[in-house]
């Protein structure tokens, strides 16, 4: 979920435009503000896969060293900044929303190289769509490895970790209650060798 490419940004800058990155989004009009941006930005390591194209994506399987998913979702996360969100979800919304994380997830996974890591992002802070959808993948997928956050934090971030609102050593859950930001979700599972 590439969108108008913040996360491609960062990833670029990152990388310092070095290697290659690719950004897909189903959505052809939520990429339309991708391509100005990246070029404004003076990246050269993207790529933007057409929205919606299957066939770009299946030519990358079992290469890619991270995939990123920032997954569609309720948005609970950011019901403190738009509270009418709230009264929009049903349960059908949330059946959706749990039934397309779970395809983006196994279309994403097999994307991911022996070793690679897939990186999975909710705005979320409803354990369906976070822990448990996690929880169900690896009942699908048994060549992926959960990974604790905190080492993963402590060599990409200077600052001192935050605590996982939820205890949990493996994954991190940000919320508004436990730090004052909107509510995130964020597990890394690497795909095991051979």
């Amino acid at each position: 979920c590439a969108g108008a490419g913040g996360k491609t940004l960062g990833l670029a800058a990152l990388m310092q435009n070095t290697g290659q990155l690719y950004a897909y989004d189903a959505d052809r009009l939520r990429l339309r503000p991708i391509f100005e941006r990246l070029k404004r930005a003076g990246v050269r390591n993207a790529q933007v896969l057409p929205a919606g194209d299957a066939e770009a994506l299946a030519k990358l399987d079992g290469k890619m060293d991270l995939v990123l998913i920032d997954a569609p979702c309720t948005g609970s996360g950011v019901w403190r900044r738009r509270p009418d969100a709230k009264w929009r979800l049903g349960p059908q919304m949330l059946e959706a929303r749990l039934q397309e994380q779970a395809a983006v997830l196994d279309e994403g996974a097999a994307l991911v190289k022996p070793g690679g890591r897939l990186a999975y992002i909710t705005c979320s802070v409803l354990p369906p769509e976070n822990r448990d959808q996690v929880e169900a993948f690896l009942g699908r997928h048994p060549e992926f490895k959960l990974m604790p956050w905190r080492p993963l934090w402590d060599e990409a971030l200077s600052a001192p970790p935050l605590p996982s609102a939820d205890g949990a050593a493996d994954t991190l859950l940000m919320t508004p209650l436990s730090h004052g930001t909107d509510g995130f979700f964020v597990a890394v599972l690497e795909r095991q060798r051979g």
